[in-house]
């Protein structure tokens, strides 16, 4: 846990790296997402938390990159997404492990190019925005299984930390 303190401190001093936290559910990888973004110079702007199962594809899209007016048969006005309102800040995409196929390659965009576009829109929008997604699954396995990109990994991957489960925290008491 020692080691993993000092990991976390190191990679809340990196400034903007893209970060894949991994581990069991239950080691506090939402904790640890905080901890990175309050102890970094982005924690003036905002921390955006969303779990990518909580929501339907098409409501997850509209959440996390928005919408334009019209664009559906309830987008009664135009609404920027969580990339946009935390712009300067940080994202935390938990449970990315779960996205569908056609949001991975969105955010394989996003992470490449700092761009996106609103549902339905046509104007590109740039932010500077840290990611910092996490996930309990096995993504490596997916990857071969087909259920996860591979270079969408390779763009999260930059800086991965291993939550090491409860079971192994206290083993050595």
């Amino acid at each position: 846990m020692l080691e993993l303190f000092d990991v976390i401190k190191r990679v809340a001093a990196s400034g903007s790296s893209t970060v894949f936290l991994r581990g069991d559910s239950g080691t506090g990888k939402d904790l640890v997402a905080r901890v990175i973004h309050f102890n970094s110079d982005r924690a003036p702007k905002p921390f955006m938390n969303i779990t990518c199962t909580a929501l339907s594809e098409t409501l997850l899209e509209s959440e996390l990159f928005g919408h334009e007016k019209g664009s559906f048969t309830d987008a009664k006005a135009t609404k920027k997404g969580l990339f946009e309102l935390a712009d300067g800040g940080t994202i935390f995409l938990d449970e990315v492990g779960d996205m569908p196929a056609t949001l991975q390659a969105k955010l394989l965009r996003f992470l490449e190019e700092r761009l996106f576009r609103r549902v339905g829109g046509t104007q590109e929008i740039a932010v500077d925005v840290r990611v910092i997604a996490a996930t309990n699954r096995d993504v490596d396995r997916a990857v071969v299984e087909g259920k996860f990109r591979q270079d969408l990994l390779f763009r999260l991957n930059v800086i991965p930390v291993y939550l090491p489960p409860l079971r192994e925290r206290f083993a050595h008491r």
